[in-house]
């Protein structure tokens, strides 16, 4: 093997490596910046997947239905223990955080969320969510990643982040404007100009047109200076929310620290695992929405306390929800339909849409009455501000949640 290869191959390897951890992150969160400038509302939208199917019955308890009692013997929430939403619903006795937030006209709950001839298996149904597309048709790019080359080629590169040590979602995949992946804040910041001093000289004998150090050559000192700026502005983030010691926690804290540093970024994305709750799913359930209640409620005080609040948009949705009936592992099997979340000051509080009868079923499961990519066209075209039809590939009516 060549001294030559070895160093284009070192190349390739930082660059892929900590593209996404230490160069390529602040390079596109400068851009970012530049292009938030131009279109300066500031606006944000942090989207948080609730991976696994989330029981949504006993997120939102129907609690007038007497068939959720009748179907749900063991699993079913006594109406004297939600969290009272409306005459008819209640939350999950561990979603005060969010229970608080609704109280104060902050969440919007969308009832009846799903699509068509629903697919049952995980995978595939993430890749719907993520791709508007079926299986049977070409999939190479998200719905958020074409948003991001609609918005490049208009204003310049407006990546998003994925906060998580998990394969990057498919909804980020762009065809130019990538969107990098951060485990930890501290991963993606330039320590010192020597680095890239050291990463340009042992690969710069022999390729001086290689694109890849070319590009090293180009962004190197930009890099290094935004990684300075959210570096300082992460030391001197301050806040007086307190937010729940769990990793949800801290991902959505650092997407704080990065709104206070004055990113242009435009969409945060990340993920909490383990809804698919088949077994004893009481106490493991129980424990989800109290981590995801927690970790919201202090996000959105944070934001409050930083004069944001206004300016940001948090989206949750699962793939599906799970069967009215439980099962006889004191669980419940994958369903369709389930409520979607849009939170924040910017929404229009309340529930949204019928409650989906739970009698008139399909396969034992929720039939859905709002597509999901409506819920996408709310956010695309009332808070993105951008053209949802050639993203959505069909047109899909905004809901009036915004």
């Amino acid at each position: 093997m060549s001294l030559h290869f070895q160093r284009r191959q070192f190349l390739r390897g930082a660059m892929g490596a900590t593209a996404i951890a230490s160069l390529s992150g602040p390079a596109l969160l400068r851009q970012a910046a530049r292009a938030a400038e131009a279109n300066d509302d500031g606006r944000i939208l942090v989207v948080l997947q609730l991976s696994g199917g989330n029981d949504g019955l006993n997120t939102i308890v129907p609690f007038r239905d007497q068939e959720y009692y009748k179907q749900r013997p063991q699993l079913a929430i006594p109406e004297a223990r939600t969290l009272r939403l409306t005459d008819d619903h209640g939350m999950h006795p561990a979603m005060t955080g969010l229970a608080a937030q609704f109280e104060a006209g902050r969440v919007a709950v969308v009832q009846g969320i799903g699509y068509d001839n629903p697919n049952r298996s995980h995978f595939e149904s993430m890749d719907i969510w993520h791709s508007c597309r079926r299986k049977d048709q070409t999939r190479t790019t998200g719905w958020l990643g074409r948003c991001f080359d609609q918005l490049g080629s208009q204003q310049g590169d407006v990546p998003g982040i994925h906060l998580g040590e998990e394969k990057q979602p498919f909804a980020l995949a762009a065809e130019r404007m990538a969107a990098p992946s951060i485990g930890q804040l501290d991963n993606f910041q330039l320590r010192s100009r020597e680095q890239v001093t050291q990463l340009v000289r042992d690969s710069a004998a022999g390729d001086s047109d290689d694109s890849l150090l070319s590009f090293v050559k180009t962004n190197a000192v930009s890099a290094l200076e935004t990684s300075r700026r959210v570096r300082e502005a992460a030391e001197r983030y301050r806040s007086t929310a307190v937010y729940p010691e769990t990793a949800l926690g801290e991902k959505l804290r650092t997407v704080a620290k990065l709104i206070s540093a004055g990113m242009g970024t435009k969409v945060y994305y990340l993920t909490l695992d383990g809804f698919d709750t088949h077994s004893e799913q009481e106490g493991a359930h129980a424990s989800l929405l109290r981590k995801w209640s927690g970790a919201v409620d202090a996000f959105l005080r944070d934001l409050e306390s930083q004069g944001s609040l206004n300016r940001v948009l948090l989206m949750c949705f699962s793939e599906f929800g799970r069967r009215v009936q439980e099962n006889a592992s004191a669980g419940t099997d994958h369903g369709a339909a389930a409520p979607a979340f849009l939170i924040g000051d910017p929404v229009q509080g309340g529930i949204h849409g019928r409650q989906p009868s739970l009698t008139d079923l399909q396969q034992g499961d929720l039939k859905h009455h709002t597509d999901f990519r409506q819920l996408y066209a709310t956010v695309l075209e009332k808070w993105l501000k951008v053209a949802s039809e050639p993203l959505l590939e069909g047109k899909y009516a905004p809901l009036d949640v915004l």
